[in-house]
């Protein structure tokens, strides 16, 4: 029994000393889409040495901010991939040049799904990304941009929404999404209401896709960066629910 003892606390003496060297790398990739110059974020953990699932992570209307980043090796510590693409080519400044941003993406949807082409393809073409294995996630305005993704047939495994909005989809589009679809909703949200998910959901009901909606009482638009306990509380469970459902969709 000490023996088997010594054996027990010498494997998890190691385990512990691999966690340890265990690091999420992170690097700046620059890319165009067509003559666009564009920066994305890419973070991965170095410790893993096979391929793995791909998690393509698009911005909230504010850009590629501090948050973006922290989210981005967020899912890269689940063992992931995460490549976070620059939709826009520039970061707001301001709450008015985030809306113009966002308007101008949103009243230009071809463009849109150009750029988040031009991210998925780079996070395809990355040697440590298991080409099978590939989610979107977007937060915010990144949900929109995350479902007209999909919505082109882009070969993924599912899709997740964190507070995004959803409105201007073509109706017979959902018929061309691959996977399932992961709705992670405020209830209270005024930037994207109720009504306007449920057409989403009406969507991916006639085009038989498999979907899920949790929502969040007490909790508006934006609870990623929580305000009040029942946003933290929609906050923690979002990246709970989030985690599971890429574990279900990779298969691992």
């Amino acid at each position: 029994m000490r023996h088997l003892r010594t054996v027990a606390i010498a494997c998890a003496t190691l385990m512990l000393a691999g966690a340890a060297r265990a690091e999420i790398k992170t690097q700046w990739i620059d890319y165009r889409q067509g003559d666009t110059p564009l920066r994305g974020y890419l973070a991965y953990d170095d410790a893993i040495k096979d391929k793995r699932p791909g998690v393509l992570l698009v911005h909230r209307r504010d850009g590629m901010t501090p948050l973006t980043l922290a989210n981005a090796e967020m899912v890269a510590k689940l063992g992931y991939v995460v490549f976070a693409p620059d939709i826009f080519g520039l970061l707001p400044k301001t709450e008015e040049e985030s809306k113009a941003q966002s308007a101008k993406f949103n009243n230009d949807r071809p463009l849109m799904r150009a750029r988040a082409q031009a991210g998925l393809d780079i996070l395809r073409n990355n040697p440590m990304v298991d080409q099978a294995r590939i989610a979107v996630l977007g937060y915010c305005f990144g949900g929109t941009t995350a479902v007209e993704l999909a919505e082109t047939g882009a070969p993924i495994v599912g899709t997740v929404t964190i507070h995004g909005s959803f409105r201007d989809f073509q109706h017979d589009a959902a018929k061309n999404i691959h996977g399932r679809m992961l709705i992670l909703h405020g209830a209270e949200d005024p930037v994207a209401p109720l009504s306007e998910v449920n057409l989403l959901i009406e969507d991916l009901r006639a085009a038989k896709i498999g979907w899920q909606l949790e929502l969040y009482s007490g909790t508006k638009h934006g609870f990623s960066t929580p305000r009040n306990p029942d946003e933290e509380r929609a906050n923690t469970q979002s990246q709970g629910a989030m985690a599971r459902f890429f574990k279900e969709v990779f298969g691992s």
